[in-house]
């Protein structure tokens, strides 16, 4: 349907398929829509079962939008704001896949430096997505202590912050994925890990007093 060259993820495609609708893919990995949506309705199903008070949700990596309509959908008064610092991909999601910045207000910009200027005006968010792949691969950067100590101030009491990971058949990138959660139970008092499908997803609650 469409292919654009990414400076941050490669080479964008979107695909439209009978089995799967129509999704976004980096190097022959969907970002946005078809089976990633089906990963994502597991988890907020999962969460939503908790009965949290979502008014303020912040998504980094927003993708195509895949996670923001589901979140619309799922708590519907709720402020949705996505962060993403590849401008391609977010207008493929706007064009194919309906990414609406009236119901989301969208940031074009790295997620590190987005929090960083979060935690100098004080907003706090109840729930924080963090979905940060630039093709298959998860910067360094955002499993660093100063990331995490980051998000972990920027969360409200009660809030929940969920940690995307792929966690393939690929030893290095299950390894990854696990090292990853014992980095997060030094920020947060609770740290639930959740496999959805090929993927390692951390709910991470009640940030540790100590922060």
């Amino acid at each position: 349907m469409a292919s654009v060259e990414s400076p941050y993820n490669g080479r964008l495609k979107v695909v439209k398929s009978l089995a799967w609708g129509t999704y976004i893919q980096a190097e022959g990995l969907t970002q946005s829509g078809g089976v990633v949506e089906s990963i994502w309705k597991k988890v907020l199903g999962k969460l939503k079962k908790r009965n949290l008070d979502i008014k303020n949700c912040l998504i980094l990596g927003l993708g195509g939008g895949t996670v923001a309509k589901l979140l619309n959908s799922t708590w519907t008064q709720a402020k949705i704001y996505g962060v993403d610092i590849d401008p391609f991909m977010v207008s493929l999601g706007e064009k194919y896949l309906g990414l609406d910045r009236k119901k989301v207000k969208i940031k074009v910009a790295d997620a590190l430096d987005f929090v960083l200027n979060e935690l100098k005006g004080r907003k706090k968010y109840d729930l924080i997505v963090v979905d940060l792949y630039c093709g298959s691969k998860f910067p360094e950067k955002f499993s660093s202590d100063k990331f995490l100590k980051l998000v972990s101030k920027i969360i409200s009491k009660g809030g929940v912050v969920l940690f995307n990971r792929l966690y393939t058949s690929d030893l290095k990138t299950r390894k990854s994925a696990l090292f990853l959660g014992r980095k997060l139970e030094r920020f947060f008092d609770e740290v639930e890990y959740f496999y959805p499908q090929a993927n390692l997803v951390f709910i991470c609650s009640k940030p540790s007093i100590h922060l």
